[in-house]
């Protein structure tokens, strides 16, 4: 069972602040990837994500290939809590019309990652990649996007992108139950998840 602890926004570090690392330099010799989000449901819209692939670079291209493959097309929000996080990605079990009872549990045909923990905090839009279970290497192809910031989830989980455009479709997101964050009857999905290259 793929579980997510907590995700936040990710951002360039500014000017002054301790502790740090600005990633303009590191990514600055790679492609410039990101990912435009068709959502459909209670929220409808494009929720738009720069990809950092200076601090996740691994991670980066497994959500990259797995969007150009259309894997994430149709997927589901399957676990979504009100103030914390939307948790989405899971292409073996989280497709529309498959048994959302399993949706959360799987991943891609591709090995586990590697994490690539990074000193980008978890902010509001912050994009993280789920793990299965307690393993900090078992990220396959779900990823999170925080509601509001989660700093107790630093250096637990890969930090992969930040919203740069649609956190108001981000915030409608079908919500689930308070604990669990499972979504009863039809949760919000990804109609398409296309990759831009600037």
């Amino acid at each position: 069972m793929v579980a997510v602890l907590g995700v936040g926004a990710v951002f360039l570090a500014q000017e002054g602040t301790p502790g740090l690392t600005d990633i303009t330099e590191v990514s600055s010799q790679l492609p410039d990837y990101g990912l435009e989000i068709t959502v459909d449901g209670e929220a409808e819209g494009t929720i738009v994500i720069d990809l950092l692939e200076g601090v996740a670079p691994n991670h980066v291209e497994r959500i990259v290939t797995l969007a150009q493959e259309g894997s994430y097309d149709d997927v589901i929000f399957h676990r979504v809590i009100e103030g914390f996080m939307a948790q989405t990605g899971d292409v073996q079990f989280g497709k529309v019309g498959g048994d959302k009872r399993m949706a959360g549990r799987g991943g891609s045909s591709y090995s586990d990652l590697l994490q690539e923990f990074s000193e980008v905090p978890f902010e509001r839009g912050t994009v993280g990649m789920a793990r299965g279970g307690h393993s900090v290497d078992s990220a396959n192809s779900q990823f999170f996007i925080m509601f509001d910031q989660g700093y107790f989830l630093n250096g637990q989980y890969t930090v992969v992108g930040q919203v740069t455009s649609g956190m108001d479709v981000v915030d409608a997101i079908k919500r689930g139950h308070p604990r669990s964050g499972a979504v009863d009857g039809d949760p919000d999905r990804m109609v398409s998840v296309k990759v831009t290259q600037n």
